[in-house]
């Protein structure tokens, strides 16, 4: 079935498999199915959609709505709506059933949920349970004293970055199982590391890319099982020991040179098409142990899904994103363990739920917000199971005649600003594109820390050597944006252990340029440079990288 996306208006395919997705998961009432219709927008247009509603990495400082202390939030102090601290919000002091109300079958649903959802207290934070020393972090759990990480879990002294059962890793982009990393992007299994990229249990990496147990090596792309490389040459100890010592990663220049030399490699190292590995019948990047999965990103240990980013343990789900351990479950985004939830947003052990924002252990919900072992509730408002199982229906005859039956909630919704969300990251607009969509956008505000002194990044010494402690009584001046931002002593300490100079960029700054890394979540068919073979990549056919289909590619590193 072609359809043509209500947003962007390019045309896009909904398959059979889709069809028989959306009908497996149709609720049933009283014997009747209630069929949910194939979705409006494309794939990339409902992606940008739930993104929209996910702030991740500005926090703000602000006081809870209910004890008035100072609390960190992904709230800013201007939102209206009340705002509980993370301690109080999980805590049995308050009970968001008291916020229940009945539901008015003359008037949009949208618009009776968005009042529900402006009226009950918010979390200020998803930091979730066991976190130790992790105030200014967002979506983390199991973690101790970590700062500025995002999505992460089970990490220790990691800063800056979206690290994943790591230690002492800073600004990293979706790094799993690594110690001592430092500006890597999607490795696993790495330690002390530098600027490394698509690496795998390595060891002692500088500037390498698609490089699977290696060690000692620098400037190296697509190498296997090797050691004392440089540039892809092989040498022996000595001089392997001679040219990295001759490296000095505090001064610009030496900086400069390596990163030049180590792309020329990399553009002329050949590519492959996509990172789909003990995988059956799947297609995406970065796709693992996976069956019958397409249009899949990060994905791991997933089987019968479509259209998910970063998820794991997923099974009989579509369009999901930031999810683990969930089943049958449809346009939704973040938190684990849920089976049989749509259009939703921030779940936990939840089942059979539709339209509904954090919720907590409840089952049997339409249309709630904050709820803790609950069931059988609209609108946060208590039914029997009986009284439940009617009024439904007619809620879902009510917003099918709405067109909102099938959709979730609109950008228009989010208590968030565009700009404050992954979707930026994703899908970036401008913000006079915004404010033509109806959409809200923040200005940014930079709160000016209480300091001695200002620092232009391009004034700081080379030399971490050169630096005291008086640094961190001071504000540096982003080289690219002319934002301030300031060093902890945590940091400071990882920089001296690494012998790496202090960043002269804004976290936000440094988080952007990893990201540029990554290839967009999106496929494309293009011919095999080695073959002519045509495969589904992430490369755009106008790219000037050597790509290669998976057996090529193999046949090239083996």
């Amino acid at each position: 079935m072609q359809k043509t996306c209500k947003q962007c208006g390019h045309p896009f395919e909904i398959t059979q498999a889709d069809l028989d997705f959306y009908d497996k998961i149709s609720p049933v009432f009283n014997g009747k199915k209630e069929l949910i219709p194939p979705p409006t927008l494309c794939p990339d247009c409902r992606r940008q959609r739930r993104f929209a509603q996910r702030n991740e990495r500005s926090l703000y400082r602000r006081k809870s709505s209910l004890s008035g202390k100072e609390t960190i939030s992904c709230y800013p102090p201007e939102y209206q709506s009340p705002v509980y601290a993370h301690d109080e919000w999980f805590s049995d002091n308050w009970d968001a059933a008291r916020y229940g109300r009945p539901i008015d079958l003359h008037s949009p649903f949208f618009s009776q949920f968005h009042v529900l959802l402006r009226s009950v207290p918010a979390v200020a934070s998803n930091s979730h349970v066991n976190n130790i020393n992790c105030s200014f972090t967002n979506y983390v759990g199991s973690c101790k004293n970590c700062y500025m990480i995002f999505g992460s879990v089970y990490c220790e002294e990691c800063l800056y970055g979206s690290p994943y059962n790591s230690r002492s890793c800073v600004d990293s982009l979706l790094v799993r199982d690594s110690e001592l990393c430092h500006d890597c992007v999607t490795c696993e299994k790495c330690y002390h590391c530098i600027s490394c990229q698509d690496c795998q249990t390595g060891n002692d990496l500088l500037f390498c890319y698609d490089c699977d147990g290696c060690s000692n090596c620098i400037g190296c792309a697509g190498l296997r099982r090797k050691q004392y490389c440089v540039f892809n040459e092989q040498l022996s100890q000595e001089e392997y020991k001679k040219k990295r010592a001759s490296i000095d990663l505090c001064h610009a220049r030496d900086v400069a040179e390596l990163r030049q030399q180590f792309e020329s490699v990399k553009q002329r190292t050949p590519r492959r098409a996509a990172h789909v590995l003990a995988s059956e019948n799947a297609t995406g990047d970065y796709v693992y142990f996976s069956k019958n999965t397409h249009d899949a990103y990060d994905a791991q240990r997933c089987e019968d899904c479509g259209y998910v980013a970063q998820v794991i343990d997923m099974k009989d789900c579509q369009d999901c994103n930031y999810m683990e351990e969930c089943e049958l479950c449809n346009e939704y985004i973040c938190s684990y363990r849920n089976q049989n939830v749509h259009f939703c947003i921030w779940l936990l052990d939840c089942s059979d739920t539709w339209y509904s924002n954090y919720c907590i252990s409840s089952h049997h919900l339409f249309g709630c917000v904050g709820l803790k072992h609950k069931q059988y509730c609209i609108l946060n408002k208590q039914y029997t199971k009986e009284e439940y199982g009617k009024l439904v229906p007619q809620i879902i005859e009510h917003m099918r005649k709405n067109g909102e039956w099938g959709e979730l909630f609109p950008v228009s919704m989010s208590p968030f600003a565009y700009n404050e969300t992954v979707a930026q990251e994703y899908f970036p607009l401008t913000e006079k594109e915004v404010g033509q969509r109806g959409w809200k956008w923040r200005e940014e505000r930079d709160e000016m820390p209480k300091v001695s002194k200002a620092i232009p990044a391009a004034e700081l010494p080379d030399s971490i050597d050169a630096l005291s402690d008086d640094i961190l009584n001071q504000v540096i001046e982003c080289e690219a944006t002319k934002r301030p931002f300031k060093i902890i002593k945590q940091e400071l300490d990882f920089y001296r252990t690494m012998k790496l100079p202090i960043p002269r960029f804004h976290p936000d700054e440094r988080h952007r340029r990893r990201m540029a890394l990554r290839n967009p979540r999106k496929l494309w068919t293009r011919p095999c440079m080695k073959c002519g073979k045509e495969m589904r990549t992430t490369y755009a056919p106008e790219r000037p990288e050597i790509v290669y289909c998976e057996e090529c590619y193999l046949k090239e590193v083996y």
